[in-house]
C-alpha cells in the first residue's frame, strides 16, 4: 500500500527535519506531511497509554488494535484526503487538593494516535528551539532535571531570592489565535496546522452534550503538552 515506510525510513526523515531546523533557526518547514504516513501513525498506536480511559468512541486501545491495520491505512487516506475529523474530547472532572475540580479531557484512540504523530512530528522543530530552561512535557527531562539545575544555581552561585509563580488555568485559557500564529513561525505545511486547528476546536462533550472549544487545549490530550510549550516559548521564554 502506499504511504508505507520502514521504521528505519521513517526515522531518517524525522532526522532530516531535525537538521533543517537546527541548520536555519528562522526556517518554516514545509512538506511535512508526506512524513505523517502509514508507519508513523503505527508508531503512534504503540506509544499510547494502553490503560487510559475510552474516549467517546468506546474503544480501549487494545480493541483499536483488534484490526489495526485496516484502521491505520483508512485513517491514513483520510488525513491525507481532508476527510479526517477529530472527534469531541469526553471530559471528566477531577478533585484537586483544594477542593476544587479539573476538567481533564479524554480522547478517542484515534484522535490520540494522530496527536501523538504530531507529536513525533514537530518535536525534532521544537526541541531545537526550546530553551535549556525549560524542562516541563520535554523528552528526556523532568521536574528532576529542574530540581537539579535549581541546586546547582543555589549551591554554586550568589541566589538573593526565588520566586516560585503559577499561571492560572493555563490549559483552559490558550488563546487559540495566538497559538497557531506561534505554531507557524516553524510550520508553514497548511495541512499540518490544519490538523493542529481541528484538533483544538473539536469540541467538548459533558453529560451528552457537545460544546464548542474556543480557547484552551485539553488537558490529558496527548498533544497539548507540546502546544502549551509552543505558547509557553514565545509568549514568556523568550
Amino acid at each position: 500500500m502506499t504511504g508505507t515506510q520502514s521504521p528505519g525510513q521513517a526515522e531518517s526523515g524525522l532526522d532530516r527535519i531535525r537538521a533543517a531546523a537546527k541548520r536555519d533557526r528562522t526556517l518554516r518547514l514545509n512538506n511535512l506531511m508526506h512524513h505523517l504516513d502509514v508507519e508513523l501513525l503505527r508508531r503512534a498506536y504503540q506509544a499510547l497509554n494502553r490503560k487510559a480511559a475510552r474516549g467517546v468512541d468506546g474503544l480501549s486501545w487494545e480493541e483499536y488494535g483488534q484490526e489495526l491495520d485496516a484502521r491505520l491505512h483508512d485513517l491514513h487516506r483520510r488525513i491525507h484526503e481532508g476527510r479526517y475529523r477529530p472527534q469531541p474530547v469526553r471530559r471528566v472532572w477531577i478533585p484537586k487538593a483544594d477542593g476544587r475540580q479539573r476538567p481533564l479531557g479524554v480522547t478517542s484512540v484515534e484522535d490520540k494516535l494522530v496527536q501523538q504523530a504530531l507529536v513525533f512530528l514537530l518535536n525534532p522543530i521544537y526541541e531545537t528551539d526550546f530553551k535549556g530552561f525549560s524542562y516541563g512535557f520535554r523528552p528526556g527531562r523532568s521536574q528532576h532535571h529542574a530540581l537539579d539545575a535549581l541546586h546547582v544555581a543555589l549551591t554554586q552561585r550568589k541566589v538573593s531570592w526565588i520566586l516560585d509563580t503559577d499561571i492560572s488555568t493555563f490549559f483552559d485559557s490558550v488563546d487559540h489565535g495566538w497559538l497557531m500564529k506561534f505554531v507557524a513561525h516553524r510550520v508553514a505545511d497548511r495541512r499540518v496546522l490544519r490538523l493542529i486547528e481541528q484538533t483544538l476546536s473539536a469540541g467538548v462533550a459533558e453529560e451528552g452534550q457537545w460544546h464548542p472549544t474556543r480557547s484552551g487545549t485539553p488537558q490529558g490530550g496527548v498533544l497539548s503538552p507540546l502546544l502549551a510549550n509552543i505558547y509557553l516559548h514565545y509568549s514568556l521564554d523568550l
